[in-house]
Order: structure tokens, then C-alpha cells, then sequence
């Protein structure tokens, strides 16, 4: 009894993370076949986790926020396994699968280090704690057109980015004169 309880610990300390590159845009799908195959092949006790590093972050299209999820490293999905049972079947089982290219170190694959996995599922954590950043981000100087509010139709030249409340402060020409005007991200779209 005591060994098995011995093992089980030893195994957990002994996963490694690996890098496998993969087609890009297909991560998601890719990561759902490996998961399948490791079930169907119970590697489950070897393979313990697959990651598709991504983050939230938000576009605005007509006036609505849209969230999306954005892949940290295109074209890799990160594969927690246990390093000593990582044998050659299971590496050849996944990285012979449709739109696998190969594991970093293709046939003998080589485990990231353990300040790069953390900094790595550090950041993972992080943007889920965020929320969502905004993609494509509001840039002082840059033109706006505004959608919502008494100034609709009108455009400006961005003065002012206040990431944290999400507002922006607009120079808008009204009778020809300059005027400040205070909206958020949800009334403007970019020219």
C-alpha cells in the first residue's frame, strides 16, 4: 500500500511540460483529438494535461463587444506529461496525428523549462483573472466616428485613453472650434 501511495507521488513530481508545434488556427481542434486519443488509448496516467495557451480579449464590431479567445503561441499546444512513462508509442501516437507537425525535439522530445512552463501557465492564469483586454487598442491621434450619444456621426481625433474606466476623450470640431467630449469604447468605432 505504501508504495503505490510512494509512486502516485513520485509521477506527479516528475511531469514535465512539452511544446508540440502544430498547423496554425487549428490548436483547438487538435487539442480535443489528442485528449480523445489519450483516452481511447488510456495514456491518461502518463499524459496529464493539454494546453492551448490563449487569452480573452475583446474587438468592438458595430457598437457590440465581442470577446474572443486569442492564442498566446500560434501554431503550439503544450502537453503535460509524465516524463520517465513518455515513451516513444505515446510521443509517436500524438505527434502522428492530422496537423501535428512535431514535438520540440521531434523523436525524443525535450521538456521546457520550469521557469518557461511557469511564465508561461502564469500567464494563462493571468489573462483568465483579467478579463478581456481590448485587441485592438485605442491609440492617441488616432480618428474615431462616433456611433452613440447626442455627438453620433460626428468624428474626432482621440486626446485622451483611460484603459482602466474604458473611455476616451475626443477632440470633436463642432461650428468649427474644437471640442473635448468624454465617451466610452462602446460609442466610438475607428475610421
Amino acid at each position: 500500500m505504501e508504495e503505490t501511495i510512494e509512486t502516485t507521488r513520485e509521477e506527479t513530481s516528475e511531469t514535465k511540460w512539452y511544446s508540440l508545434r502544430v498547423i496554425s488556427g487549428k490548436e483547438r481542434k487538435i487539442k480535443e483529438r489528442i485528449e480523445l486519443e489519450v483516452q481511447r488509448n488510456k495514456w491518461d496516467h502518463v499524459v496529464r494535461q493539454i494546453l492551448v495557451p490563449s487569452e480573452k480579449v475583446y474587438k468592438i464590431r458595430n457598437g457590440k463587444k465581442v470577446i474572443l479567445e486569442k492564442n498566446m503561441i500560434p501554431g503550439y499546444i503544450l502537453v503535460e506529461a509524465v516524463a520517465k512513462k513518455f515513451t516513444s508509442e505515446i510521443v509517436q501516437g500524438i505527434a502522428g496525428m492530422t496537423n501535428v507537425i512535431h514535438f520540440l525535439g521531434k523523436n525524443t522530445p525535450i521538456p521546457m523549462q520550469q521557469s518557461e512552463a511557469n511564465r508561461m501557465l502564469g500567464k494563462v492564469d493571468q489573462s483568465q483573472d483579467e478579463g478581456e483586454a481590448l485587441i485592438e487598442p485605442f491609440i492617441i491621434g488616432e480618428t474615431v466616428k462616433i456611433i452613440d450619444g447626442p455627438f453620433k456621426d460626428f468624428v474626432g481625433d482621440i486626446k485622451e485613453v483611460n484603459e482602466e474606466k474604458k473611455k476616451l476623450k475626443v477632440i470633436v470640431k463642432i461650428f468649427g472650434r474644437g471640442t473635448e467630449v468624454e465617451l466610452n469604447f462602446m460609442q466610438v468605432e475607428k475610421q
